[in-house]
């Protein structure tokens, strides 16, 4: 009788450190948004401060806003509003995208065709000019910011995961699968998505930094998050008179949008190569 001295093989990855950092800060913005109501010092639109874009203090840590607010009240709970409305965002078009690029790889023939023909027409039209029409026309609540949103990015999300789907459509183990009678969501979900998730979650990672960028800048216009509620790119536009006098109510909401689309970056870049080529 022999005994197998083989050791088993380790399901681990080895993570870089600067890739860690990246996890840990967003981690860090993902907690804040999960915990704002119950972690701000003061309500977000109480006036504690008699003066205004006054400076940071041991009462007011990251200083008071244009009306004498608390800035790290307001900041905890910008991050529920531009984490959550990017995450919802960023899933509707991947989701959504990712699922119609894969059933056209396989499908092929006239599906294909029109619905590549169509998105690619919506795909010409520039995020930022299809956001600020869609935001004039329709206004901009909460749910209307997440779909318009979602739909501005479903274009990319199926041209990529499209492009990845008819390489794998090709594959011995598909022709098999339809061999068997398979239909077309199991062979799309069972077989071509376990081969392509890895690519498929780090264009997750980069169309949520193109959401938070494009909300962002929708919000400094304007067009975005509306009041009561604030998201950091309406802090930015609110502020904006303090740049003058370099108060934080201007640079913090700034250097948090900074942190969370570096972050996100950071993170994509440093993946393994294994999550980033296919999944474990």
């Amino acid at each position: 009788m022999t005994i197998s001295t083989t050791m088993p093989r380790r399901l681990s990855y080895r993570f870089s450190w600067v890739g860690m950092i990246g996890f840990a800060i967003i981690l860090f913005w993902a907690v804040i948004a999960l915990l704002a109501p119950h972690i701000i010092p003061y309500p977000v639109g109480e006036i504690v401060d008699e003066d205004y874009f006054g400076p940071m203090s041991s009462k007011l840590l990251l200083g008071s806003d244009y009306l004498g607010r608390d800035m790290l009240s307001r900041i905890i709970m910008g991050a529920r509003y531009t984490v959550g409305i990017s995450l919802a965002a960023v899933c509707l078009a991947c989701f959504t995208g990712g699922a119609l690029g894969m059933a056209a790889a396989v499908v092929g023939g006239w599906f294909d065709t029109v619905l590549s023909r169509f998105l690619d027409a919506l795909n010409s039209i520039p995020s930022k000019l299809s956001g600020l029409v869609i935001a004039a026309a329709v206004g901009s609540s909460l749910s209307v910011l997440i779909v318009m949103l979602g739909v501005i990015y479903i274009p990319g999300a199926y041209r990529f995961a499209r492009s990845l789907a008819v390489n794998i459509n090709t594959m011995d183990y598909i022709t098999v699968a339809r061999t068997r009678g398979e239909g077309i969501s199991y062979v799309v979900f069972s077989e071509i998505l376990p081969n392509i998730i890895g690519p498929l979650l780090a264009d997750f990672g980069i169309r949520f930094v193109f959401i938070v960028l494009l909300l962002s800048g929708l919000s400094f216009l304007g067009l975005g998050v509306q009041p009561p509620y604030a998201d950091w790119g309406a802090l930015v536009h609110e502020n904006i008179g303090g740049l003058p006098f370099g108060a934080p109510a201007v640079i913090v909401p700034s250097l948090a949008i900074a942190s969370l689309t570096i972050s996100v970056n950071l993170l994509i870049d440093n993946l393994p190569k294994k999550i980033r080529d296919r999944s474990a």
